[in-house]
């Protein structure tokens, strides 16, 4: 079992021919509103990749609760663990430019009420790994690594939105998953200077003992461990929409790894995964089905 614990969200998806500048209005081509979150996103990723998915966060008494929690319940992400907090919903709303490219603001709402305590023992001892991302509040994610680690989970986070974590954090970390942005974040926060993007992944990976998997969007993923890069191309499409590309990859990938595929298998997997995402419109509605990702995995053999 994949334990997630994350933001869930109500999105608001806004579509243009482009983005608008300061200060500008203009008129959009399109509107959705759909589930989402970055904890909600990964965690359906991950279900509808073949994991058995516990989802463990927070909304709020309101009418936008169940519409978030909508695809989840659909797709039978176990909801037992979400609970009802003092906030709204959390929300978000995203802009997507005709070129597939967002810009999102993100209102934590009751995210911001979610506890690590809500994660009980009995959870941990019946996940292979705990996923986390960084629309919650921060001490609470560093508190449940200390009790996975002791516990043996391994641990997979997404630094997004990036932010600031302590080095003893990235210790109790099995993967940290980054993009470019985020990585160069890291860097710079931890004073580890003098490195090109070529080896960054590599230089995270040694300095904090951790698989660093750093995703280059259309460029690809590459992923590093003890003495070992791995690298892989992107999957070859037509985007219409990166909103949920990212979370799709990292479900997927904590999916494959869960099954026990190897390091390559896993990025492969994840890239398919994160490459029809991209196909279709939306956050939770963009993310593919096992039989689909099955399906183009077997047409690159």
């Amino acid at each position: 079992m994949i334990v997630v614990f994350g933001s869930i969200n109500i999105d608001q998806v806004y579509q243009m021919a482009v983005l608008p500048k300061p200060g500008e209005t203009i008129h959009g081509s399109g509107y959705l509103q759909v589930p989402g979150g970055k904890g909600a996103n990964q965690a359906l990723a991950a279900r509808r990749s073949g994991a058995s998915v516990l989802m463990v966060g927070c909304v709020g008494d309101d009418v936008n609760a169940g519409p978030a929690l909508s695809l989840m319940k659909a797709d039978n992400v176990d909801l037992s663990a979400v609970t009802v907090g003092n906030r709204p919903t959390g929300c978000a709303a995203i802009w997507v430019g005709g070129d597939a490219e967002n810009s999102i603001v993100v209102v934590a709402g009751a995210n911001a009420d979610l506890k690590a305590n809500l994660v009980t023992d009995q959870m941990l001892r019946e996940a292979r790994y705990l996923l986390l991302q960084m629309e919650v509040p921060a001490e609470e994610n560093w508190a449940l690594l200390v009790r996975a680690k002791a516990m043996g989970v391994k641990t997979m986070l997404n630094l997004a939105p990036v932010s600031s974590i302590p080095e003893n954090a990235l210790q109790d970390l099995d993967y940290l998953v980054v993009n470019e942005v985020e990585a160069t974040a890291l860097a710079k926060q931890h004073n580890i200077t003098g490195v090109d993007s070529e080896n960054l992944a590599r230089t995270l990976a040694s300095t904090f003992n951790l698989t660093c998997v750093l995703t280059l969007g259309g460029a690809g993923v590459v992923a590093a461990d003890s003495g070992k890069v791995v690298q892989n191309d992107s999957l070859k499409i037509k985007p219409v929409d990166t909103t949920a590309a990212g979370d799709s990859f990292i479900g997927g990938f904590a999916a494959a790894l869960a099954e026990g595929r190897s390091l390559e298998d896993a990025l492969q997997f994840a890239t398919v995964t994160a490459g029809l995402a991209c196909t279709v419109a939306g956050a939770q509605s963009s993310i593919p089905y096992r039989t689909k990702i099955d399906e183009v995995l077997q047409s690159l053999l």
